[in-house]
């Protein structure tokens, strides 16, 4: 996947914005303002996204394109590299992985009242 794909993939997520909070080279994926993609448009083809710390362990192992993520809690951040050859369904169920992790820390009267966003499955393929 290249960044446009990515980002397009974010934003049919239910709810999700962007902004640049950051600066012009960074492209940030929110929910409610919690952030849970950071895309860097500097040409270096990064992606950070949340995981559960284990997931996180366990997929830097398998796979060198995934790294702790650069300026970012590294036990809960990874970092891919879009420029590899990681499979877009491994990138797509890291997303809504990610996008997961931000929901499950929403107060339940936001889960309540937008249920679509619950409905976004955290199904991992590795």
């Amino acid at each position: 996947m290249n960044i446009e794909e990515v980002r397009e993939y974010c934003l049919s997520l239910p709810l999700v914005t962007e902004d640049m909070a950051f600066g012009e080279d960074h492209l940030l994926l929110r929910l409610f303002d919690k952030i849970f993609a950071c895309m860097a448009l500097d040409n270096t083809g990064t992606l950070a996204l949340k995981a559960d710390p284990e997931l996180a362990i366990d997929l830097r192992e398998r796979h060198t394109s995934i790294t702790p993520a650069r300026h970012w809690n590294k036990k809960y951040w990874i970092q891919l590299d879009l420029r590899s050859s990681l499979p877009d369904h491994l990138i797509e169920s890291l997303i809504r992985h990610s996008y997961s992790q931000v929901v499950s820390k929403l107060p339940k009267k936001l889960k309540t009242s937008n249920p679509s966003i619950t409905r976004v499955s955290s199904d991992l393929s590795i």
